[in-house]
């Protein structure tokens, strides 16, 4: 039995893992393709890029299109480090009070008493089959009747709620023993003690997941700025590309492409950075 297990999972490299190699290396490259091809894409001239049929590769890379895309940022009246300012500030304080949020609200569900406990849950269960366009219409009336409109607030607040994290994180907590909580509270520990200091260490991985989940939402997000805000100095970058690239005429795909590059490389840095923390939020979130 221990020689089967050793060739089954050998503590160092085995000719049997060859297999396995294989199989993994060519699913990673399958599924680094998009990233590839939006980098690839970035670097195109224009000929290239109106070229048929189109090409994977690029043949003459150039920087172009970003100068294209810069200069003509630089005629808007408002300054492109404004927006970058806007979304970077958004994103930081809106990740983190989600975060915080979520698992607090995580906590309670999970390891406090209180009447109507599993009711909300299941709403929130039920929360996570709504897609936010269903929710448009609602969210503006909630910010408009907290006058909050035109403000950094109007960015997070339609934001601050996440069903799936509080589902993983919720499910997470479930796994931490109840004893180790009823030892911190027989050492005087508060339930806001017993929160911040023995279950936000125990979850870091469900928060690193959260973490990703709302960095995607808060920087990539146009909505909040073309429904709440209409004064241009409080909108953020993602929705100034896209209004840039929406408008663009054929010649200006260049612009469309540095564009979808500079949105799209803050997720995958911010990805890589916490990614090892997202398998164990989704193995043990689902373990009774």
């Amino acid at each position: 039995m221990a020689y089967r297990n050793q060739k089954i999972n050998p503590d160092r490299f085995h000719p049997s893992q060859i297999k396995f190699y294989i199989i993994t290396g060519l699913m990673a490259l399958f599924m680094l393709l998009p990233i590839v091809f939006i980098i690839v894409h970035a670097f195109k001239p224009i000929s290239e890029l109106l070229e048929y049929p189109p090409k994977f590769y690029v043949i003459n890379p150039t920087l172009d299109n970003f100068k294209n895309l810069f200069n003509q940022t630089t005629q808007s009246s408002i300054p492109f480090s404004r927006y970058l300012f806007n979304s970077i500030s958004v994103t930081l304080v809106g990740v983190a009070a989600t975060m915080f949020i979520t698992s607090l609200t995580a906590f309670a569900l999970s390891k406090l008493r209180f009447k109507g406990k599993k009711l909300l849950f299941k709403v929130n269960e039920v929360a996570m089959m709504f897609v936010g366009s269903a929710l448009v219409i609602p969210r503006y009336l909630v910010i408009s009747s907290l006058g909050i409109t035109n403000t950094f607030f109007a960015h997070i607040i339609p934001l601050l709620a996440m069903p799936v994290g509080l589902f993983l994180v919720k499910q997470f907590i479930d796994q931490i023993p109840d004893e180790l909580i009823e030892a911190a509270r027989l050492d005087g520990a508060t339930d806001f003690q017993v929160f911040w200091r023995v279950i936000m260490p125990l979850i870091k991985p469900a928060l690193s997941t959260v973490a990703i989940l709302s960095f995607q939402g808060f920087w990539n997000n146009m909505e909040t700025s073309s429904i709440f805000v209409s004064d241009e100095g409080h909108r953020t970058l993602a929705f100034f590309l896209s209004t840039l690239t929406t408008n663009a005429s054929v010649s200006g795909q260049g612009m469309a492409a540095a564009a979808s590059l500079i949105i799209f490389l803050p997720n995958l840095v911010f990805f890589i950075i916490v990614q090892s923390k997202v398998m164990d939020t989704m193995a043990h979130s689902g373990i009774k």
